[in-house]
């Protein structure tokens, strides 16, 4: 586990550093789209220590890998509950990355794009130096994993009420315009696709 958190944090010096050309934490998260550069680049970072750390911390919980995934042997090898969470979580961004970037340009608003995924990343950058904290409380000191399971779940619920609001009234305007097209963003590529991830971990 220590290494992959040492892996993240190798990530985000090599992005601060190299990709966004020595730029310091403010400068990052308050830095405004038509002033940026090397938005993609920083996203896929994000993600990938998003995807790490969140796949580090729901591991402990995952009750079993299921038959159909033990059964699978890639190189050689069996995944465990971290590899099966890192797969699900992995597939799971995946899909709905597409699915966020075929809705925007079935409804004509495809340059609205960019701009989300400059704005989701700044939102997934502070979060996963919460998960990082997350990790590192879980594993190195004592705590009651049963019990912190609950209050895993009221925060994970607490960001997800945050971030749709912070999606709906950010300044970049980042949602399409339309009530509608915002109400069918949240339900189908936010609620669902987390209902549907939960589901093939826990049950």
């Amino acid at each position: 586990m220590i290494f992959i958190l040492l892996g993240c944090i190798f990530l985000y010096l090599f992005m601060m550093n190299v990709v966004e050309r020595e730029a310091n934490l403010k400068d990052f998260l308050l830095q405004k789209y038509y002033d940026s550069s090397n938005n993609l680049p920083s996203w896929v970072i994000t993600s990938c220590v998003i995807i790490l750390t969140l796949s580090v911390l729901i591991s402990q919980y995952v009750p079993t890998v299921p038959k159909f995934v033990a059964d699978l042997r890639i190189l050689g090898y069996q995944l465990n509950k971290f590899g099966f969470c890192l797969m699900a979580v992995i597939l799971f961004y995946l899909v709905r990355t597409s699915l966020g970037f075929l809705f925007f340009q079935s409804i004509g608003d495809g340059k609205k794009w960019t701009v989300f995924y400059f704005t989701a990343a700044k939102f997934y950058f502070v979060l996963s130096f919460l998960l990082i904290i997350l990790c590192v409380m879980h594993y190195y000191f004592p705590v009651d994993r049963n019990e912190m399971f609950l209050y895993y779940l009221f925060f994970f619920s607490f960001v997800f009420i945050f971030k749709v609001f912070f999606y709906l009234f950010h300044k970049n305007k980042i949602l399409p315009a339309k009530w509608y097209y915002k109400f069918l963003y949240i339900c189908t590529l936010q609620i669902a696709p987390l209902l549907l991830l939960w589901k093939l971990l826990f049950f």
